[in-house]
């Protein structure tokens, strides 16, 4: 299971730390990622990180703002997000890729990011 937490209101411009934490064995984890979700659109990735290598891709939109990292022996991934934007404004969810699968099937909760102009 994934546990999502950190996130809040903010100013534009303000920094935030979204964690979100594993339990259970994590043997099988490829990758966990961040995505993000706003009423009336898909949801859209915004980072990946390999829980292995720790190697990281993220969404054009974050990249030089958001950093993705994972702890391996806290079994938890972080989104370090500065220079928030308005448009950052969306639920984010964290989600596990496993060995052998193609697809995220493991989802958090969803913690709500506001960023206010």
């Amino acid at each position: 299971q994934l546990q999502a937490s950190g996130g809040g209101l903010v100013q534009a411009g303000d920094s935030l730390r979204l964690s979100c934490a594993a339990s259970g064995r994590t043997g099988r984890f490829l990758r966990m990622g961040w995505f993000r979700q706003t009423p009336g659109k898909e949801r859209e990735v915004v980072a990946t990180v390999s829980w292995s290598r720790g190697s990281t891709d993220y969404a054009d939109a974050v990249v030089g703002r958001f950093t993705i990292s994972r702890d391996n022996a806290e079994n938890t991934a972080y989104l370090q997000m500065h220079s928030l934007r308005p448009d950052d404004t969306a639920v984010y969810y964290c989600a596990v890729r496993l060995l052998g699968r193609s697809s995220y099937e493991i989802w958090g909760q969803g913690t709500l990011v506001t960023v206010s102009s």
